[in-house]
């Protein structure tokens, strides 16, 4: 995407090395999100080159996410020509569940196995911004930091992916009482519950990131990416058939290795 096609969808992306970042750049609007934002994230999802290794999701300003523009709620308040939320009505219900679906994959290009994304969360998380924290792998938060999942709240439910990552990181019962009752989240209680990866200090947030890009960037590629695939699906599958995932990973490390090796 060029640079002004991701500033009319309210977004940033700049490439260092092997990080890339994606910023969401509304902060007027506590980087509400709009149907746009969301097709124009699974279109640089698309474009994510093999040479990345770590992907950052922000906020710019003093919230991660507020969620939802409400804005998009309001065929007329979208403005003429732009993609709302409420125009989904007009639609039959299979055409209204594509439109979702186009939606979501702004949300699931970040469990892609060839890199680990990373969330980092400062002010609000709200809705739409809590999933987006949640579709990522890890979670960097500062202290001010408040998740919240406000859907039930307007008669709706989570549907931009972040349900299983949710229950995945704080269990069933927990994720029921969160979802169902809107409440916040603050940072404490998000590292107590397995939501958040690391709490830091506000001022300590960028050093405490880079910290841990560095760590991720370590290692070779491959040990990376074969171990996200490996834990990606090892829910889903039963122990022996997780034995003989890894095996088969294993197996094509120690060739890249011996690769490695010979041609140095």
């Amino acid at each position: 995407m060029t640079p002004e096609e991701l500033a009319a969808a309210g977004l940033r992306y700049d490439v260092a090395g092997p990080v890339a970042t994606i910023t969401l750049d509304r902060p007027e609007v506590r980087n509400a999100q709009t149907p746009l934002m969301w097709r124009s994230l699974a279109t640089i999802g698309e474009e994510i080159s093999d040479e990345v290794r770590v992907v950052l999701v922000r906020g710019s300003g003093r919230s991660f996410s507020a969620g939802l523009d409400r804005a998009m709620l309001d065929p007329a308040g979208a403005g003429e020509g732009v993609e709302s939320v409420a125009a989904m009505l007009s639609q039959p219900d299979d055409e209204m569940s594509a439109t979702i679906d186009a939606f979501q994959r702004g949300f699931t290009f970040l469990r892609d196995p060839r890199f680990v994304s990373i969330a980092v969360v400062q002010g609000h998380a709200v809705g739409a911004g809590f999933q987006l924290a949640l579709s990522c792998d890890l979670r960097v938060v500062a202290d001010d930091a408040r998740f919240s999942m406000k859907e039930s709240a307007l008669g709706l439910v989570p549907d931009l992916t972040g349900t299983k990552p949710l229950v995945e990181s704080v269990g069933y019962a927990r994720a029921l009482e969160i979802c169902a009752t809107a409440r916040e989240v603050g940072a404490a209680e998000a590292a107590a519950i397995g939501l958040a990866t690391v709490v830091c200090p506000l001022a300590e947030l960028d050093e405490t990131v880079a910290d841990l890009v560095a760590a991720l960037t370590a290692p070779l590629p491959g040990a990376v990416r074969e171990t996200k695939t490996l834990l990606l699906a090892a829910s889903s599958r039963t122990l022996d058939e997780q034995r003989r995932h890894e095996r088969e990973a294993q197996v094509r490390r120690f060739r890249e290795l011996a690769q490695l090796m010979s041609s140095g």
